[in-house]
């Protein structure tokens, strides 16, 4: 029995293992690796806690063996939820080397989302942390058995007597059980897509795609034995696990070094103390971080590189980041489904801070399309649609959904507003479903933003639609600014003199101390959405 997936063609998948992107290796070799090379080297800093390679190795060896003996067997599912702790990587690997397929739900994620991934996936265990409100008691435990009959197992981190203890299976030893993981062809777990309407949709990801990916990105990001990565951003989000993330830093001998979130003076504490040399953010973060910095810029003096994705980074804000963070920049924009794109440590600046970056793979096809699905020139914007050795070929089990998500020759459609220079470099510009129609002149959301963003006092920016009965829909933008004194006259006056169309200007302006942020940190538009329709209702009343 294994996971079904749509595959890759044949003729595709023979290409990708002759040009050596596929080696047919399971994700596990990645710990294999290194521990040959340096089994003692610090893999994990965890509070106060280290690891080695080789504890890495015996602990999740530990972990695999337990749940074989207790029955588990490759292509039994799992639903994972744990922090930024060391245990999520001793569990993820543990998983890989049982051959059990988990996804990794964001820590953040409520009771809503754990059941609607239960009843995607079936799964047969449960690995989760006590001091997450849903495993306080047995409230949910229940619930979830009930609606999920598949859950056998339930692994609780921290104090709780109402199911197994993690822990007790981590450090288990001499136990005797043959360790499988699936096949390098076959799903070794599952990712959570980005998308932005409904329940996120699980993105099966197999050994010999996600291996590549990891790989190549270490390789262009330079990784090495030295690296010192702070994970601050959600350990299982793809961004922090394999672009280059904690995988990559693990495939190169590095050491992982583990925040619970990426505010910034605990943040900076832990650069300070472990000598950290390179961190992922999302824009929101490197906002915080610039207001902080200048009290704390010593703390910063061995960071080197801080890599910037999961949403468009503005130019304005991207800028400040060598002079006041004292690093290099690189921008990262890619996603759960596979498409991965960087700007080179040796570009030159006007790439660095005005690109997302080039794809990462010779083989990655790009195409940006209208949409009637037509190539547009180079520097028009338009839908990114892209197939390559690591970009999945359909969402699992999902077929009404893939069948508008990918195109008859397998190209997803992203859904990305991008143009392509004719150096392959890609500028988001928004996103497809991130477009206000106003009486039908199309404004991308995220080049409105990035223009306020310019402005002196304006940290943060978000512009959404709003429902009007005359041009179907208006802009509205939601602004954080350090001026409390600024107004909406002043701000078209400035737009105005960056040269903006009169339609792209927004209709109204909201001033507020801070915007809403999704789990891994991205501004959360619904939210938006939603109190803008309240206060529309309220003034109709």
């Amino acid at each position: 029995m294994s996971i079904e997936f749509t595959p890759w063609p044949e003729s595709m998948a023979r290409r990708y293992r002759d040009l050596g992107y596929w080696q047919d290796k399971p994700l596990t070799d990645i710990l294999r690796g290194s521990c040959a090379r340096d089994a003692n080297a610090t893999a994990i800093i965890c509070g106060g806690r280290h690891f080695s390679y080789a504890e890495l190795d015996q602990l999740s060896d530990n972990l695999a063996r337990s749940l074989r003996l207790r029955g588990l067997k490759p292509y039994d599912t799992a639903l994972v939820q744990l922090p930024n702790i060391a245990e999520f990587y001793i569990v993820f690997f543990g998983l890989l080397k049982a051959g059990v397929v988990p996804v990794n739900a964001l820590y953040s994620h409520q009771r809503l989302e754990l059941l609607a991934y239960a009843e995607q996936l079936h799964p047969s265990l449960v690995i989760a942390s006590a001091s997450h409100a849903l495993f306080s008691d047995t409230t949910f435990l229940d619930e979830l058995k009930q609606k999920t009959p598949s859950v056998e197992h339930v692994l609780l981190w921290g104090e709780n007597r109402s199911a197994d203890s993690l822990d007790s299976y981590i450090n288990t030893t001499e136990i005797a059980a043959e360790l499988e993981p699936t096949p390098a062809e076959e799903v070794a777990f599952f990712q959570l897509s980005g998308g932005s309407t409904g329940t996120p949709k699980l993105i099966p990801r197999t050994h010999n795609d996600y291996l590549y990916s990891v790989r190549r990105s270490a390789e262009i990001c330079d990784l090495s034995p030295q690296t010192r990565f702070l994970c601050a951003l959600p350990a299982g989000h793809n961004f922090s696990l394999s672009s280059p993330g904690a995988l990559g830093v693990f495939d190169r001998g590095g050491t992982v070094i583990t925040a619970l979130d990426p505010e910034p003076l605990n943040c900076f504490s832990l650069i300070a103390q472990h000598e950290v040399n390179m961190v992922a953010l999302v824009p929101p973060a490197v906002s915080l971080w610039l207001k902080a910095a200048p009290q704390n810029r010593e703390k910063l003096a061995t960071l080197s590189l801080i890599q910037v994705g999961g949403a468009n980074f503005a130019e304005s804000v991207a800028r400040r980041v060598p002079e006041e963070l004292g690093c290099q920049l690189q921008q990262v924009f890619g996603m759960a489904e596979g498409l991965v794109n960087y700007t080179r440590l040796d570009d030159e600046g006007a790439l660095i801070f005005c690109t997302q970056g080039r794809p990462m793979c010779p083989d990655d096809e790009i195409r940006v399309i209208d949409e009637y699905g037509a190539l547009v020139p180079p520097g028009e914007a338009g839908m990114l649609a892209t197939r390559g050795p690591y970009t999945i070929r359909g969402y699992y089990n999902s077929p009404e959904h893939n069948k508008a998500a990918f195109d008859d020759e397998g190209f997803y459609r992203t859904g990305d507003l991008v143009q392509r220079d004719e150096r392959g470099y890609l500028r988001v510009v928004g996103r497809q479903k991130d477009q206000i129609n106003r009486g039908g002149e199309k404004i991308a959301a995220e080049e409105v933003e990035n223009l306020l963003l310019r402005h002196d006092t304006i940290t943060q920016a978000a512009l959404v639609a709003m429902p009007d009965d005359l041009m179907g829909e208006k802009s509205c933008a939601f602004l954080v600014s350090s001026d409390a004194s600024l107004r909406p006259v002043a701000l078209r006056k400035y737009l105005r003199s960056l040269g903006v169309a009169q339609f792209k200007l927004p209709d109204k302006f909201e001033f507020v101390q801070s915007l809403p942020l999704t789990p891994v940190g991205k501004i959360d538009k619904k939210v938006l959405r939603k109190e803008l329709l309240k206060k529309i209702a309220v003034s109709r009343i």
